[in-house]
């Protein structure tokens, strides 16, 4: 006989969903995917800077869930 499967008590992953957009706070919009969510736009925009340093080719814009608007960085 089989033992029944328990899992340790953990709370359940917070899951953002690449096609929906984020309902709070500002995310980085990286060559049209929802990537990271942060709660400030000076956080977006020190995250975006960090990575079109790095990346020069990349399409990043910073997507404001309060206004439902996107900002291109460059």
């Amino acid at each position: 006989m089989k033992k029944p499967l328990t899992l340790p008590d953990e709370e359940p992953r917070k899951i953002q969903r690449a096609d929906v957009p984020p309902v709070e706070g500002f995310t980085l919009v990286v060559d049209g995917h929802f990537k990271t969510q942060y709660n400030d736009e000076a956080s977006a925009k020190d995250a975006a800077a960090a990575l079109f340093a790095k990346y020069k080719m990349l399409q990043i814009e910073i997507y404001d869930a309060a206004k439902r608007e996107r900002t291109r960085f460059s």
